[in-house]
């Protein structure tokens, strides 16, 4: 999800003794007689995250619950989220040619945390995204509109990083969390095109690249004309 900062190194309290100490890959473990103490480090650091998705998620299941009492049409379809996990972490620390530490994952990494809300419509989106901000405790970070600008490959969502309170038993932190929002067919298309990257290790042709951006853009006329129906059926009530 993107690069701007995650939690200060203020906001999470790291001891300097476990701050600066790398991350263990795989072929390091034997080699750590630090590994357990990292561990134990790494396992709080990630309840943080953890918990700041939890209340994302929560205040999406809130939403929910309040337009069925209202017997409004409902625009959350489904929720996920995800912690990214280590390998992750340290892979991306590195490709940003940054040291794969705590401090720097904590400081360099807003992705960490993310939840993904599907709507039904391209309206539904933006309707979400104004609900959920319009609550005092979430602030907004960062934005962007990859519907209004679609990148290059085709690919369509609304993200946003907005910043949460997270309170423990005697300390409280603001921790960044990554939503994106997207239609089921937004949806669709991102995981196909992820999974072809993913099983792709070579250069994907040029040509697959224009096939998958045409249908990226059908996907979005789809989009489009779906919301024209159902506005044209919601006139008729």
């Amino acid at each position: 999800m993107n690069d701007d900062d995650i939690i200060t190194s203020e906001e999470i309290q790291i001891p300097d003794s476990v701050a600066n100490v790398p991350m263990v890959t795989n072929g390091e473990l034997g080699q750590s007689s630090n590994f357990y103490k990292m561990a134990f480090e790494f396992q709080k650091i990630m309840m943080v995250y953890e918990s700041a998705i939890k209340q994302i998620e929560t205040k999406l299941d809130i939403l929910n619950k309040e337009n069925k009492v209202n017997r409004k049409r409902n625009p959350i379809e489904t929720v996920k989220s995800r912690i990214k996990s280590p390998d992750s972490i340290a892979s991306k620390l590195e490709k940003k040619h940054l040291p794969v530490t705590f401090e720097a994952m904590i400081s360099n990494l807003n992705d960490i945390a993310g939840v993904r809300v599907i709507c039904p419509y391209i309206s539904d989106i933006y309707s979400v995204r104004d609900m959920l901000l319009k609550q005092p405790d979430l602030k907004l970070i960062q934005e962007h509109d990859y519907i209004d600008s679609p990148k290059e490959s085709g690919y369509r969502s609304l993200h946003i990083v907005v910043e949460i309170p997270v309170y423990l038993s005697k300390t409280a932190h603001n921790v960044k969390v990554e939503i994106q929002l997207r239609t089921i067919a937004m949806d669709f298309w991102a995981s196909l095109e992820h999974e072809l990257h993913y099983k792709n290790t070579e250069k994907i042709p040029d040509s697959v690249r224009r096939e998958l951006f045409r249908v990226a853009e059908t996907i979005a006329m789809t989009d489009r004309e779906m919301e024209e129906i159902a506005l044209e059926l919601q006139a008729l009530d």
